[in-house]
Order: C-alpha cells, then structure tokens, then sequence
C-alpha cells in the first residue's frame, strides 16, 4: 500500500507546477552532415556560473527566471567550446561541439571529472567517465568500479574467477546491464559477462538506482548500468592500450573510429587477454585464478542520412578458455568418467584424483537501431532496435558437468512525441525471446567406508523456451529546471508465468538551482537461471536440489536521493548527497547452502521476507586547483528468510563499504596521481563455514594507487593494486579433500590474489 502511495504522492507533485523554460540539445559535430547527441555534456550560465548538464541523449531545459538574456556555453573535454547569447523569445537551442584536433601542442579545453552524480537526470545516476575509467588498470568492466560504493565486485567462488556486482544489496542478476540501451549479459552469458567488456573499449558508464525506465524492459530491479562504447565519428584513427602486470596477465586493445564518407562511418574494436601463468600464494594446492585466454572483436556502423536518419548496426564475437583447480591439473588431461554406483578412492588411499575444471565460452552478438525523425525539430521520432545473440558453454567442475546453448532475441519499437516544453509521452511495444538448452550432470559421492565412497549422479536439464511480450507507455513533465517526472506503466506477457504489470515512477526536484531531490519507486520481474545465475555452486562437492515450479522473481524498489552543490575549496562544484533504497521482494528464488549439509537446496520464498534497506552519502570537492577528493560510504541492511534459520542477514553480504578517492595532476595534466582506498565491512558467513549462524567476516581495508604521464600522443602509466597485500584466508574448504561432499569453494568475502603491480600505455593517433 506504501508503494502505491508513494507514486500517487508523485503523481500529484508532478501535475502541480508550471513555467516558462527553453529546450536545448548538445551535438557533437563530426562533419557537416554527421552530429551525434553528446551525453553528460555541461552547459553553464556565463553571467551567473549556475551549471546544467545534458542528459544522456544531449538535451537540457534552461529556465530565464526573471531575466530578458543571457550567455550560454557548452563544453565537452577534448572538443571546442559553443556560445550563444540567449533572449526569452528564443525557441529550442542547438549547441555545436567540434573534435579539437590540434596536434602540435597539449591542448586542454576543460576537465573531465572521473566520478560524479549527474544533475539533470531524474533518476539517481552515477557516471564513471572515460577520465574515471583511466584511474587504474580498468581491464575489463569487472575492474571499473572500484572508486564507486555503490556497486561491490567479488568473485562468485575461488576456482572459475567468475566476478558479480552487487547494487543496492543483491546479486547484480538483478541489475539490468545495457549496451547502449540494448540488453546484455542474459542467462548463460552472465557469469563471466563482466570480463567480457574491455575498459578500453568504453566511453562512459551510467549507474542508475531503483526501477528506473520502462522503455528497456522488466529486468531492472535495482537499478541499470548502461555501458556507452568509443563512437564510429570519434576522431581516433586509431587507438592502442598495452598492460602487464607482475602475475603476467598480457593485453592488448586496439579501436578505430573511421568517417567513410558524408554518411558512413565505423568504429572496429579487437582485444587479447591471457592469464599464463599458475599461482597459489596461500598453498591450498588451489590456483588463486585460473588461467584464460580471451579474443574479443566488435565492428559498430553507423549510417547517417541528411534528412536525420540514422542507422546504427553491427557485430560482435567472443571466444575465452580458462582452466582452474588444483596447481598439478593440466588444461586437456584427460578425465576418467564414472557410473552412477562406482566405487570412488578416497585420498587416504592415494590414488584420488586431480581436481580440474574447463569452462569454454563461445558468443556472437548482431544488433541494429533504426531512427527516424518525422519533424524537421525530431521532436516526433520512431526508434526501432533489433538484437539477436548466441551463447554457447562446455564446461566441467571436477565431477559436475554443465553444457548449454543460448538464443536470445529481443525487439523494441517506440514512438516519440514531445508535444511542448513540459509534455513529452513514448509508446513502445517489445518483445523477447530465449532458449536455453541446457544440461547439468550432476555427480556428487556418498561415503561408504574409510577408504571408498560411492558416485550418485543426478541428470538435469533447466533450460527453458520463453516468449515475452509488451506494450508500454511513459510520461515525462518539464517544469522549467524545477520539476522533472517519469511516470510509467508496462504490460507483458510470458508464456511461461502470464501476465506481468510494472509501474514506475521517478520524479526529480530542484528547491534551488543547487539544492536537487529525487524519489523514485516501481516494480520489477526476472526470470532466474537457476545453474548461470549460481555458477560457483558446481565448484563444491554437494549435490544440487532444485524444486519444481519454480516462479518468476518479482520485486517492487523505491527510494530517495538529496544532493546539495555549493562553493567549496577552488572548484564550483563541490557536492554532498544522500541516498535511500529499499528493495521488497513478493516473489523470490532461494539458492540455500545452510539447510542441508550435503546439498545445495533451491526453492520458492514461499511467503517469506526479503528486503534490503541501502544508505549511502557521496562527497566530493577540489579543495585546491587540480586536486580533487571523493569520498563515499554505503551501508546495507540485507535480510532473508531461509528455511531452518528464520530471517537472517543475507550470506556473504557485507555491511558496509567507504571509498576515498584522491587525484592530483599537475599544469596541462603531465602528471596524474591517482590513489584509492576502501575499507569493506563485515559480512554473514555461511552456516557451514565455521557451524554457527552468527560468524562474520572481518573488516579489511585495500589500497590502490597509479602515476600517468603524458606525453603528446601516448599516456604510460604504472600502478598497483591491493598494496597492503591482504588476501581472505583459507578461501576454499576442505581443498585438500576435493571430492569430498565438504569441499566448498563458495564462500567467497575478500580478496583471492595478493599484491598485483602493473605498467602500461595508452597509445592515441587523432584525425589531421
């Protein structure tokens, strides 16, 4: 009832205002003929130093007040500045950006921040920037989010080097992952799906809490993260990024961005990677990290037409190897394959086997979006996306096998309309389709005698053939720069759990020009995956128990954003803000290693509570010029009722985590000093960890600090990461036993590798 109350309040907020604004959009302007919307873009008011930013598809509203004119001027890092003088009896504004090409010299024509909350967007959002994404090594997007409180990276087991997120304290399955505004990282591609997304290769990435938009679909339960890639008209002829570290991780990325011609332009986007060698810094007899070898390529297009239509397309191929287990375990050794009811040696008798595990990963990816403007203004437009993709996995866990094939399809249409400065309204319809074929051959032993256990095994198949689809509408009212409200509803269908309804609704108000607050509040669904959401659990010696019929997860999250901007140090845009989000969950799936000893039990909530309760305060200012500090700090209440136990803080979960951020560079950015660190708090460890239900883990700090210098065409940086050499103890239990039904490798709260020292370079050539 809250909930509904809660977007009702907003509703009528939303409807209660009126002013008089001007519309404004941004470019970047590659050619004559080829602009494209320039996200984040900041616009600021000469003759009162107020700022406002563009939103992600380039467009602002600017409010006179009680002013007759007035000096406006956008900038962008790396392209020339745009200024027009401004009157009241205006219509909508067009700003210009050019790429700054002059090679004969340094030229800086402003300063990117690394991290920072965005101003204009009406939902609480965060972005890392290109700037951000260069503070450390950033090999993958695993990697990216090590300055930001908001979203925690662990390893889901110490064998597969698989990495989750977490956001807003729960698994970042519930996080919908978007590339470019297209669903990503689905069913069996998720697991790994983090490290298959180069740093290098991206531009920014956007992390939205709460419910957020209709238009992408019902998934995003927590929140969003919408990854923007380097852009077919950047002026980058060509790109190079080189790393290695002292573990001998070796990669490669290389990009080009070519303008064709007046219409055609391509960016083409290749990466190596390859973990070699073998480590084992606590002498489990376990690799720390398995060893990979990754190629990863994508060729984006885009067509542009001078009417305003735009074309974008392209591909994308993947294809990784990695081998993990126990040190003496060679990637091909042959496997001996057992029966249901053979005898199993124990290692009491010496002839147990080596544990190994093999995970191949094989995807290709094609999409295409379509835009077209019916209006001269594009305030009436059409956007159609298509996007096909395939996934395939063999993989085996010492006993456990797990093989599966994955096609995904997923179809958006909408239209566009923006009657006025104040009323805007999309109508979309969509739909979705997956087929998992998969296969989990699940062996586990049954001890008999001291020296021999018994092999039972289990066949089962989870995949599913799914078919959803939708049909949406959203609302968005301008009030000025005052008021900002989202209001949406969304309707699908699945042939497998029925009708789902989804309303949402986000609202963005601005007592002052520096004073914003933000409520946002909706509902979410997403279809579990019972062996790829859990990957971890086929690296333990139990036996997997999976209930039949098991529901869709549905869950409603809402919450609250106030953030002050004010005058602090030398920079004008110091800032303080608060967070709350709290996620209920009605229906949920339960992955249970506490209620039996030997298996890993999955089934239905039932009735039972779920929720998460998130407080978060960011804080960040330039005390002197070129100098910055971030701080942050999140604490997570996460509660679940598990059979047996009652409701209990979530496993693994850690109560809280702070972030300090410090960077310092110096005339002209020559230098650039970056140096982070995190203190991580506790969290509930399993049951079965130490045979208590009320162990935690210990508080642990980590530190990470990187130089760059400059030179005219190429950046080389050094740097390290967890400085203090801390790494969790005894991460896997029972590694001595590995086929035991003990074995467990799971519980996984800290880091698994030690000190890791980097150097690399970042090679770019502009376009004469």
């Amino acid at each position: 009832m809250r909930k509904l109350l809660l977007i009702g309040i907003m509703l009528i907020l939303s409807v209660s205002l009126h002013a008089k604004s001007l519309n404004g959009v941004v470019y970047f302007n590659q050619s004559d003929n080829v602009k494209e919307p320039a996200p984040f873009a900041t616009v600021y008011w000469l003759e009162t130093q107020n700022i406002i930013e563009t939103d992600v598809n380039g467009n602002f509203t600017f409010s006179f007040a009680s002013v007759k004119e007035a000096t406006l001027v956008a900038t962008y890092v790396g392209y020339t500045r745009d200024t027009i003088r401004v009157t009241p009896d205006m219509s909508d504004l067009e700003f210009n950006l050019y790429p700054e090409n002059e090679l004969g010299s340094i030229v800086v024509t402003g300063k990117q921040d690394g991290n920072y909350l965005s101003k204009v967007t009406p939902v609480r959002t965060e972005v890392i920037s290109a700037a951000g994404l260069c503070k450390m090594a950033c090999c993958n997007l695993a990697e990216s989010f090590e300055n930001s409180a908001s979203v925690s990276v662990g390893y889901s087991d110490a064998v597969t080097g698989a990495r989750q997120i977490r956001l807003l304290g729960l698994s970042g399955v519930y996080t919908a992952m978007l590339d470019e505004n297209r669903p990503v990282m689905r069913g069996l591609a998720s697991p790994f799906g983090l490290s298959y997304i180069p740093g290098q290769w991206l531009e920014s990435i956007q992390i939205a809490k709460g419910p957020s938009s209709v238009v992408n679909g019902l998934e995003a339960i927590t929140g969003q993260i919408n990854m923007e890639h380097r852009k077919p008209t950047a002026e980058q002829p060509l790109f190079i990024n080189l790393f290695l570290s002292n573990m001998l991780r070796t990669e490669a990325n290389v990009a080009s961005s070519l303008q064709l011609d007046d219409n055609w332009s391509t960016v083409i986007l290749g990466h190596f990677s390859t973990d070699p060698a073998k480590h084992d810094s606590n002498k489990d007899g376990f690799r720390d990290e398995p060893n990979t070898m990754q190629f990863n390529f994508s060729n984006r297009w885009l067509y542009f037409v001078q009417d305003g239509i735009q074309v974008r397309f392209g591909v994308r191929a993947l294809s990784e190897n990695r081998t993990g287990g126990q040190m003496d375990y060679e990637k091909g050794s042959e496997r001996n394959y057992y029966k249901e009811g053979d005898s199993w040696p124990s290692a009491e008798s010496g002839t147990s086997e080596i544990w190994g595990s093999e995970i191949k990963n094989r995807g290709v990816n094609a999409y295409v979006k379509v835009g077209i403007p019916f209006t001269a203004d594009q305030k009436k437009n059409m956007a159609f996306v298509a996007d096909y993709s395939y996934h395939n996995v063999n993989s085996f866990y010492g006993m456990k096998d797990y093989n599966g094939d994955q096609h995904s399809g997923f179809f958006n249409v909408m239209y566009n309309n923006e009657i006025n400065d104040s009323h805007k309204f999309i109508l979309g319809l969509s739909a979705k389709y997956d087929r998992l074929d998969e296969t989990l051959n699940d062996f586990w032993l049954e001890k008999v005698s001291q020296d021999n256990s018994m092999v039972h095994r289990n066949l089962i198949y989870p995949g599913r053939e799914e078919v959803t689809a939708g049909v949406y509408g959203e609302y968005t009212y301008h009030y000025g720069e005052k008021l900002t409200a989202i209001g949406g509803l969304r309707l699908d269908y699945s042939n497998l759990y029925g009708y789902l309804f989804a309303p949402r609704m986000n609202l963005k108000y601005s007592f002052t020009d520096n004073l914003v607050f933000r409520v946002t509040g909706g509902r979410g669904f997403r279809t579990p995956n019972i062996v790829a959401d859990n990957l971890g659990m086929l690296s333990t010696g139990r036996r997997i128990l999976v209930d039949k019929d098991l529901d869709v997860e549905d869950a409603w999250t809402y919450g609250a954003n106030l953030t002050s901007y004010f005058k602090l140090g030398y920079g004008e845009d110091a800032y303080v803000s608060f967070d709350y989000f709290r996620t209920d969950f009605m229906k949920q799936v339960i992955v249970d290693q506490e209620l039996q000893n030997d298996a890993v039990r999955i089934y239905n909530l039932n009735g039972g509570k779920s929720y998460t309760n998130s407080y978060q305060v960011d804080f960040s200012m330039e005390p002197v010029e070129r100098f910055t500090v971030m701080a942050t700090f999140r604490y997570t209440d996460a509660k679940v009722e598990l059979q047996g136990q009652g409701l209990v803080d979530s496993p693994l979960m850690s109560k809280y985590k702070g972030v300090l951020n410090l960077q310092y560079a110096t005339r002209m950015n020559i230098w650039t000093f970056d140096f982070t660190a995190q203190l991580n708090g506790p969290a509930r460890l399993p049951y079965f960890v130490e045979n208590r239900n009320d162990a935690y883990s210990p508080v642990y700090p980590m530190f990470y600090a990187q130089v760059t210098r400059k030179f005219k065409n190429v950046d080389v940086y050094v740097g390290g990461e967890n400085l203090l050499n801390y790494k969790q103890p005894d991460p896997i239990i029972n590694a001595e036993n590995p086929y035991a039904t003990d074995f467990n490798s799971t519980a996984i709260w800290g880091p698994l590798m030690g000190i890791k020292v980097y150097a690399g370079l970042r090679f770019t050539l502009w376009k004469n």
